[in-house]
């Protein structure tokens, strides 16, 4: 337990500057592919930026596998971090650590399900957008047929492809372009899904607990009801048993008074 707390002060203090270093990431690698006329000094100063952030998160990940308590089931639940590490030629997997790095904000935060959901949703959506973007800008763009010149271009595919609706005025021309389209469609109708699930389990939730404030209201009611016939029969038995005693005092007639001879016979 030990080593799990100082593994959760290690997240916990590093949450900020990850996301500082996520940020700054996405910046460097796409100043080179939306200016791409930009000098050889910035060309470089940004490739520095992305191996710097990739060696601030390589030692992130080997901190928090030495302070982890169970290794293997470290690398298991992190395979993300792990292939950001291990795969750092294939650059655009990057950007993802700025999508890991809002899930773990928000994870991080006292949210409700619902907000904390939207949240990661809010991140996936804006981190995949980039990478589709600047990933697809940067195979379109000097390829002979391709239709993707700018970034404009770019972002309106993606929203496009994401959304699942295509218009097909821009659209990839190469392999690895058209490999990008395929996890950019993918991923937007998993993102959908998740929003109509997140809608939906909103609305259940409320109607449960509108039908349970009901349920409630309703065994209060019946409850007073209860109460309201016990009270009932117990005045009809009490005003009951009254009604009968006044009759047999009537037939007795009034007592004598005390001192005072009661009523004598008629003499013959």
């Amino acid at each position: 337990m030990k080593e799990t707390s100082r593994q959760a002060r290690w997240e916990r203090r590093t949450q900020v500057p990850l996301l500082v270093l996520a940020v700054a990431f996405a910046v460097a690698y796409a100043v080179p592919i939306v200016a791409p006329d930009a000098g050889e000094a910035v060309h470089l100063a940004c490739t520095h930026a992305e191996w710097a952030v990739w060696a601030a998160f390589a030692v992130d990940y080997v901190v928090r596998l030495g302070l982890s308590g169970n290794r293997k089931v470290f690398v298991r639940t992190h395979w993300l971090d792990l292939a950001a590490v291990v795969l750092p030629l294939v650059q655009p997997l990057r950007l993802l650590r700025l999508v890991a790095t809002l899930m773990l904000v928000g994870r991080r935060a006292r949210m409700a399900p619902q907000i904390r959901l939207t949240t990661y949703v809010a991140g996936a959506v804006v981190g995949l957008l980039m990478f589709g973007s600047l990933a697809v800008l940067s195979v379109e763009r000097d390829a002979p047929n391709g239709n993707i010149k700018n970034l404009g271009d770019a972002v309106w595919w993606s929203f496009t492809t994401m959304t699942t609706v295509g218009y097909g005025d821009h659209s990839p021309t190469t392999g690895l372009g058209r490999v990008l389209a395929v996890g950019l469609m993918l991923s937007g109708i998993a993102l959908l899904g998740v929003v109509t699930a997140n809608i939906a389990a909103w609305f259940i939730a409320r109607f449960e607990r509108d039908d349970q404030v009901e349920r409630l209201q309703l065994a209060a009611v019946r409850e007073l009801q209860e109460e309201v016939r016990a009270l009932r029969a117990e005045v009809a038995r009490l005003g009951h048993g009254s009604r009968c005693a006044m009759p047999a005092q009537a037939a007795q007639g009034p007592e004598p008074a005390a001192g005072q001879a009661g009523p004598t016979a008629p003499t013959p």
